[in-house]
């Protein structure tokens, strides 16, 4: 796994732009913290943003073959998923996923990929307020069901009678994606009743979208087949 430089960069309701860039092994869920170039330590985003609110992402998380998921991290909890992106391949800057004020530890987590990752990522948000990232990594012609990064649940036993009403996916696969062009969401009996499509973020920065939501049922699955 090689060392990469990750960056991105945020807005506060100050006003201010916060810069932030680590070099982090690929592969493995790191802290993002803050850039040296423009303050004299790095520090996590809580530490510096004590009290403040990001407003704007101008830059979301970036690195050289891309990054898989991120989100930050309150009490080993995610509070708010962020888009990502590939360094190089951006299109506009957006807003935040959900506004919170920031506390002293919390911390933006980010999984950089290798260039020959497969990981497929997606990243929703619910009507209790509840932000959510589920992933695997397919491996031929195959079906894979997605699972949460922190518990390892799958999608009905994680949001159960919640309704899905954001969400964003990542992946590199492409054209072997033979499920709507991303993720479905199976219902107990194994049929698709919402999906999104994912986004290769190679050759397009990854944007949330509020189509193909649904209302997850116990049971459900959040399945990805391919056919390589």
């Amino acid at each position: 796994m090689a060392n990469v430089s990750v960056q991105a960069s945020f807005r506060l309701n100050t006003g201010e732009v916060v810069d932030m860039k680590t070099t982090m092994a690929e592969g493995t869920a790191t802290e993002l913290k803050t850039s040296t170039d423009y303050s004299v330590s790095a520090v996590s985003i809580g530490t510096y943003g004590e009290g403040k609110v990001i407003t704007q992402i101008l830059q979301p998380p970036q690195a050289p073959n891309g990054i898989a998921w991120a989100y930050v991290n309150r009490r080993g909890a995610i509070i708010c998923v962020l888009p990502v992106a590939v360094a190089g391949v951006e299109s506009q800057p957006c807003v935040m996923p959900a506004s919170f004020v920031l506390q002293a530890g919390d911390t933006i987590q980010v999984m950089a990929n290798t260039a020959a990752d497969r990981e497929f990522a997606l990243s929703v948000i619910t009507n209790a307020g509840v932000h959510a990232i589920f992933s695997g990594t397919p491996g031929g012609a195959a079906n894979t069901d997605l699972t949460h990064i922190l518990s390892g649940q799958d999608l009905g036993s994680s949001l159960t009678n919640q309704s899905i009403i954001s969400h964003f996916a990542t992946s590199v696969d492409g054209s072997k994606i033979d499920s709507g062009g991303g993720v479905y969401y199976l219902n107990d009996r194994g049929l698709p009743m919402g999906g999104t499509v994912a986004t290769k973020p190679q050759n397009l920065q990854v944007k949330p979208n509020s189509t193909g939501g649904v209302t997850v049922g116990l049971n459900w699955q959040a399945r990805v087949t391919t056919t390589a």
